[in-house]
């Protein structure tokens, strides 16, 4: 039987680790509209799975700014994302599923299984150090922020478990570089570590971007929220795993009328074997295109590796007769 390890979460807002926008956007709502958190947690009763652009307390479609009828002033779709994702963090509402990159929210006894939901809740510094367990062991070396960060815990208060999980062996302190670090006790070392994947922006190794940075010196930000003529490797870049390095940044679209997989821009890293990433690349985009039932890659002529992964590429799926 599983075990909810969040459970703790809503009985002490002050203990999670809340956006600042939500803490500063509830601070504001609970003095201009204090009955919306009910609100929109009725509607999500009512309508969920629900996206939160979709959620329209007033009983209206959300059509830009609505007024409040209480107060005759006008509120916008932004508060009832602040709303939803309070009760998010407070465990009321989960994510159910996604449509595109947005959340489709529902209540939790709805998302979580009965079985889950019905067995007592661990002590909260027992649901934490769990959670830092799992951190650990995804991460293999951390600092305390990072261990933390892994699941939105406050710092303040996880760092009793993470002297606890020190003290019985299952963390060792580390110096790298000067920083005090955490190496899980069971985190394995391999002499090469052989590895290959285009990794989503979302992906849980780069998504805290300054760990990347120091891991594996690379900078990296999403574009698609950069200005076009600002955005240097395209618009929806994918790092390129290889091995125990992030070799290349590859932009790629999903061409549903042609059947085909674009890569319009695709730039290597310094100091790579320009040779063995486009060999590789080749290979994992032709994967790519075959999960998503593509016909073929169609490589542009941005960036210094376009003209060898093009050569390289050369397939069509069998289906192109």
């Amino acid at each position: 039987m599983g075990r909810d390890l969040s459970a703790w979460r809503s009985a002490d807002p002050a203990l999670n680790l809340l956006p600042w926008a939500v803490v500063a956007g509830m601070t504001r709502l609970a003095v201009e509209r204090p009955g919306l958190i009910d609100e929109v947690l009725a509607v999500v009763a009512e309508r969920g799975p629900i996206a939160a652009g979709d959620i329209d307390p007033d009983g209206r479609r959300r059509g830009g700014k609505h007024p409040d009828a209480s107060t005759g002033r006008m509120w916008n779709w932004q508060d009832v994302k602040i709303a939803v994702e309070w009760l998010l963090y407070m465990g009321k509402v989960m994510t159910a599923a996604r449509r595109g990159f947005e959340r489709l929210y529902d209540l939790t006894e709805r998302v979580i299984p009965a079985d889950v939901l019905a067995a007592p809740a661990p002590a909260a510094d027992d649901a934490r150090r769990e959670l830092i367990r799992i951190a650990a062991r995804a991460l293999g070396i951390a600092t305390e922020k990072e261990l933390c960060g892994y699941f939105g815990l406050n710092g303040a208060c996880a760092r009793m478990q993470i002297a606890e999980l020190v003290d019985a062996g299952e963390l060792i302190t580390v110096r790298v570089n000067g920083r005090r670090m955490y190496l899980w006790s069971q985190a394995r070392q391999p002499r090469r570590m052989r590895a290959r994947a285009l990794l989503s922006p979302f992906d849980s190794l780069i998504w805290d971007r300054d760990r990347t940075l120091r891991l594996f010196d690379f900078h990296y930000r999403i574009s698609i929220y950069t200005p076009e003529p600002q955005r240097t490797h395209g618009y929806y870049v994918l790092p390129f795993l290889l091995g125990d390095r992030l070799v290349a940044r590859v932009d790629v679209k999903s061409d549903r009328q042609e059947s085909a997989l674009r890569v319009p821009v695709v730039n290597a890293e310094s100091g790579v074997d320009e040779r063995e990433v486009v060999a590789e690349l080749a290979a994992e985009l032709r994967l790519m295109a075959g999960w998503l039932e593509l016909d073929r890659v169609l490589v542009g002529d941005r960036g210094d590796l376009a003209p060898a992964l093009s050569r390289a590429i050369g397939w069509r799926s069998p289906r192109d007769g």
